[in-house]
């Protein structure tokens, strides 16, 4: 050993690393990282420059590499060898940010939502313009019996899921205008999600336009009675349905318990007579 060489024992370099000693006597038990000098007694000691070391480790760990795969890295590295690994790692890691921003956005997006609902008063219709959104339909689920639209749902959420369409926005429920018109709100035509991206081929389009926008409180079992009341609401006003229903649950699951506490909001295009 050096006598000049400044040494640290184990405490003193798990703190300056900010681990517990118990991580250093694994590493050395598995030969990842030894110390600098061990004495007669087996106390281990440690340099300063180990630390750079040690940092290369927690950076390789935090990019996702085992302990095995470290120490052969740390045995066996050469330059080229090592410029391919971090390649390889930060085309992981990018991928791995990619990934984090986009559940970051579902998580932003959930909150403004439930934000936007408390401040909601259920009891109200209002006719409201609303721009152009584009919309990710299911297969076709109009008159389809309840297994095959649990299966629909099914197939649907993994489908956005693997196309990492989620992004935070309900699952809605399409109901086309001849239903609303004829009162068969249940038979729904298409699921649907919103969608941000521009480069999505062939989206299905919610025109712009005016809309008369309404909340159901409860199960859907009793939605009829809530696309009644708009209906007579939109009479009414002066207003005519042009288009279709689409309906998002704005409270469910995640912020309330049961289906009575859901609400749904419900949007069909309208025009004036």
């Amino acid at each position: 050993m050096e006598s000049t060489k400044i040494l640290f024992t184990t405490g003193e370099f798990a703190d300056l690393c900010g681990v517990k000693k118990q991580t250093l006597f694994h590493y050395d038990d598995i030969g990842l990282f030894k110390p600098e000098y061990k004495n007669e007694n087996g106390y281990r000691f440690y340099s300063v420059q180990q630390a750079e070391v040690f940092s290369v480790i927690e950076m390789l760990k935090e990019i996702g590499m085992s302990l095995v795969e470290i120490k052969d890295f740390l045995h066996f590295k050469n330059p080229k060898q090592a410029i391919e690994l971090l390649t390889e790692k930060e085309k992981a890691m990018k991928e791995k940010i990619v990934k984090m921003q986009r559940t970051q956005q579902i998580i932003q997006n959930k909150k403004k939502q439930i934000e936007e609902a408390l401040r909601l008063d259920f009891d109200k219709f209002t006719i409201e313009e609303m721009e152009i959104e584009s919309y990710v339909l299911s297969e076709d689920i109009l008159n389809c019996s309840d297994k095959e639209y649990t299966k629909s749902i099914m197939s649907f959420i993994i489908y956005t899921k693997q196309k990492e369409l989620d992004t935070g926005y309900p699952i809605g429920s399409l109901v086309r205008q001849k239903q609303l018109e004829t009162g068969d709100y249940w038979n729904y035509s298409h699921l649907y999600m919103r969608i941000d991206q521009p480069d999505f081929a062939e989206p299905f389009i919610k025109k712009a336009g005016k809309y008369v926008i309404g909340y159901h409180k409860g199960s859907y079992v009793t939605i009829p009675e809530t696309y009644e009341k708009m209906k007579i609401y939109l009479n009414k006003e002066g207003y005519n349905i042009c288009g279709d229903s689409f309906e998002e649950y704005v409270i469910d699951e995640v912020s309330v318990h049961g289906e009575d506490n859901y609400v749904t909001k419900i949007m069909i295009q309208v025009e004036e007579k």
